[in-house]
């Protein structure tokens, strides 16, 4: 039997499985979930009166609670005054800072940016396919660029910035990067704070969604991007984003914005014709299940106890059924919610279809990069967190079939 027939009939037998596994969004599994259950108990009927006497049942406050902010404070790595605590989406925060931009201009614009022509971002790719959404809901256009170990290609990022007045924007996820697990360097942040921009009203859009999550032992740090872009003479260039979606419940989480007083007090003159206040129940709710920063970093000990072993099962059998196979690589990232598997060129597509017909529903090939559309067809997003750890295992072992499948039906065409 060839090797090409031997892996059609492994595929075959792992279909007839009749398995029903999904691997394609980076949810917390319900065990997680269960890690903050304290929170459905608080704050109790008693305790609805927060710092400075404010009644957390009525209206008001779109700074968000005194004591909410000061919470986050300092993952946020700004002081309170910097600091805003809203609803459960950090996405809808960066979905209407853009949206506001365009609308009504930023602090520095000289006029609302949809009078200015087009609109484009910079998009380290591969990257998280819901900035690239947010990016062609609005109308503005994606210039994918490279992304390295350290971040992204700053040789072509400062080019194409100092020459285009056109780039308004750029996303960065500097630290476990969605779906690489690329953690910036402190000196590829620096370069971002410090680069000549021919738009005057740059923004970085800073989503450190994953600024707690570690895999490993090692709480590893970056460099403060609010400190970096004020001592560079750009205080207001960074807009930085964080949500505890993954920290507490993702239904029912907090969203955290932090930038320069003049960008804070912007926002929150465009919020003000939207909203009345955030939820300040769930703000009180939090502070007393948190308590404070070392609260939530024993939390998210917890969830690493639990998620890691999946993360290591994963990387155990590529090991053991890819290494050495040309043109498969992953990477193997310290925190996060993915890992990146890079096979063939043009396999990607194949390997997804393979997969769903296998049983194993995978996120859709393209989806890691700008409009959907990966030249090399070669990338892969690996969401491990929500299911059971057999569930992973078995997921994984089916996925590696059909890379070997896709590859060795390549090889066959060739």
């Amino acid at each position: 039997m060839s090797n090409l027939n031997r892996l059609q009939q492994l595929h075959q037998d792992f279909k007839e499985k009749g398995l029903k596994l999904d691997l394609t969004r980076g949810k917390p599994s319900a065990a997680q979930v269960d890690l903050s259950l304290g929170l459905l108990s608080l704050p109790g009927p008693n305790d609805y009166v927060a710092e400075g006497g404010i009644d957390i049942r009525n209206y008001g406050g779109l700074l968000g609670l005194t004591e909410a902010r000061r919470l986050f404070s300092g993952i946020m790595g700004a002081p309170i005054e910097q600091v805003l605590v809203s609803d459960n989406s950090s996405l809808a925060l960066m979905h209407d800072a853009v949206a506001f931009s365009l609308l009504k201009g930023t602090g520095d614009s000289a006029e609302p940016w949809i009078k200015q022509g087009e609109i484009s971002f910079l998009c380290p790719t591969p990257g998280y396919d819901r900035h690239f959404t947010i990016c062609q809901e609005l109308g503005v256009r994606m210039i994918p660029v490279g992304l390295t170990e350290d971040g992204p290609d700053m040789d072509e990022v400062e080019r194409l910035v100092a020459n285009d007045p056109s780039i308004k924007g750029m996303w960065c996820m500097p630290k476990y990067s969605n779906p690489t697990g690329t953690v910036y360097s402190d000196a590829v942040i620096d370069r971002l704070a410090a680069m000549k921009t021919a738009a005057p009203d740059f923004r970085l859009m800073w989503d450190n969604a994953y600024c707690v999550h570690h895999l490993t032992e090692d709480r590893i740090e970056i460099a403060n991007i609010i400190d970096c872009c004020a001592a560079h003479g750009h205080p207001n260039r960074p807009f930085v984003f964080a949500s505890t979606s993954k920290v507490t419940m993702p239904g029912a989480g907090l969203a955290m914005f932090a930038s320069s007083k003049e960008n804070v007090a912007w926002l929150v003159a465009r919020m003000t014709p939207r909203t009345i206040g955030p939820d300040k129940v769930n703000h009180l709710r939090h502070v007393r299940f948190l308590r404070d920063e070392e609260g939530i970093h024993s939390l998210m000990v917890r969830h690493r106890n639990l998620i890691a072993p999946k993360f290591q099962s994963v990387l155990d059998i590529f090991e053991e059924k890819l290494a050495g196979v040309p043109g498969v690589s992953w990477t193997t990232p310290k925190g996060g919610y993915f890992i990146t598997l890079q096979v063939p060129a043009g396999c990607a597509k194949r390997v997804i279809n393979l997969a769903k017909e296998a049983g194993v529903a995978l996120t859709p090939a393209g989806a890691t990069h700008p409009y959907g559309h990966d030249p090399e067809d070669r990338t892969i997003r690996i969401a491990p967190t929500f299911p059971e750890l057999p569930e992973v295992i078995l997921a994984v072992e089916g996925v590696t079939i059909c890379v070997l499948l896709a590859a060795a039906e390549l090889q066959t065409s060739h």
